[in-house]
């Protein structure tokens, strides 16, 4: 929890020193994470094969900090705490995708 506090006061003093929590509502916030998750596939784009998997590091790094730091952002303003509302939804696809239902296939759960 530590290191989670201390990624979330660095991003908030990063952002609160330009003054630009006026523009993190969560709306922007949320496109933000839109327009940063774009990015990221655009690493990806017409790849096959191997190549899909040798992608540059560093850029995979960028785009993946700046989508996890807008959606800190977002579930701090919210007072979320993102490791419990990640454990609430593993719970909740544990019950959606049973394991001898879902073991092995790509389907989704209202297919199984």
């Amino acid at each position: 929890m530590e290191k989670y506090k201390q990624v979330i006061d660095e991003l908030i003093k990063f952002r609160n020193d330009r003054e630009w929590e006026q523009f993190h509502d969560s709306k922007n916030l949320a496109l933000a994470i839109a327009l940063e998750a774009a990015e990221l596939n655009e690493l990806f784009l017409w790849k096959k094969g191997d190549d899909v998997e040798n992608i540059k590091i560093d850029r995979l790094k960028e785009e993946l900090a700046d989508i996890l730091s807008f959606s800190f952002l977002l579930a701090e303003k919210h007072n979320l705490d993102v490791f419990e509302i990640i454990l609430e939804k593993i719970k909740s696809n544990n019950e959606k995708y049973p394991v001898d239902k879902a073991k092995g296939t790509a389907k989704k759960y209202n297919e199984l």
